[in-house]
């Protein structure tokens, strides 16, 4: 059956071969309109697009940032390596942004980087990290899911004994403002990643060049929330979209296509250099046509997978 399901709608800014001070600029513009509801960064350490070699911003770090310098939206990372962070140390850090914040987090996370493209591979071992494959990635993943969550909520001292994942006298302190802490959202498309994401998340992403690999993978994800005895409309389908400035009526056609498919939370990313007014662009081009004042469109379908 068709679910009702109001879209939310965001944007990305990928930190990357782009200045501080314009980053900060578009998300305070969007700070101040409020069909723009969540904003996001991504999480690599080394350019994945244009010159290979030009600055980056490490996510976390600029995210804590931007809490500092905005009062009103949603953020988070688009989504956090699991690779480059022990999760207890992640679990710090997403918790000192949402006391940054005010309660603002979205804690976004995933496997890490596909061994393509090269661009996003290279990294790992440019930073000395390892690149495990992908059974001990996923296995990973789950671990740090279930510690960080301990460690926002339990007050006593705990150990951990995974096959990934040991802690002797683990321990969160200060907590997240949000409690029992931070939404989840999961990113991925690969059925041991779903798995994770039916386990785990509030919200799954998936980047949506390809809709109906997006529709065939939401579709998986209820199948596993099913088996497990998990209602799958309590895990909202988030998509990202690409921004054409040009040609925004394709960007519109995708948003429309994706609501029908059930997806109903949106990360609109921009490509930099970013217009003056790009925000107000955003709202007033991509996001008005299918809300308004953060209802649902009555001319838009939106369905339920």
């Amino acid at each position: 059956m068709p679910q009702h399901v109001a879209p939310s709608f965001g944007i990305m800014t990928a930190p990357m071969n782009v200045g501080y001070d314009d980053i900060l600029r578009v998300w305070r513009e969007a700070d101040a309109i409020e069909e723009i509801e969540h904003a996001w960064l991504f999480d690599h350490l080394m350019p994945i697009g244009g010159d290979p070699n030009g600055p980056i911003f490490e996510g976390w770090t600029l995210l804590s940032a931007l809490a500092a310098q905005t009062d009103r939206l949603r953020l988070g990372l688009l989504v956090t390596s699991n690779r480059f962070r022990p999760p207890v140390m992640l679990a710090k850090i997403a918790a000192t942004v949402d006391v940054v914040s005010g309660g603002r987090l979205d804690f976004g996370i995933g496997v890490g980087s596909r061994p393509n493209p090269p661009m996003a591979r290279r990294e790992y071992p440019a930073h000395g990290l390892p690149f495990l494959d992908v059974p001990h990635a996923v296995g990973s993943l789950d671990e740090a899911c279930t510690v960080i969550k301990r460690l926002w909520t339990e007050d006593e001292p705990f150990d951990f004994a995974g096959d990934h994942v040991q802690l002797t006298g683990a321990l969160g302190n200060p907590k997240p403002v949000q409690r029992p802490g931070p939404p989840f959202l999961v990113g991925g498309r690969s059925a041991s990643v779903l798995r994770v994401v039916a386990e785990h998340a509030d919200l799954w992403n998936i980047p949506g060049g390809d809709l109906g690999d997006a529709i065939g993978r939401s579709a998986l994800l209820d199948r596993y929330c099913a088996e497990i005895g998990r209602d799958p409309a309590t895990i909202a389908r988030s998509i990202h979209l690409s921004v054409d400035y040009d040609q925004p009526q394709h960007t519109r056609d995708a948003i429309g296509q994706a609501l029908d498919a059930g997806f109903s939370h949106f990360v609109l990313g921009l490509g930099a250099p970013y217009p003056a007014g790009a925000a107000r662009w955003v709202a007033d081009e991509l996001i008005t046509p299918f809300v308004q004042r953060g209802s649902r469109d009555p001319a838009v379908s939106v369905g339920r997978l």
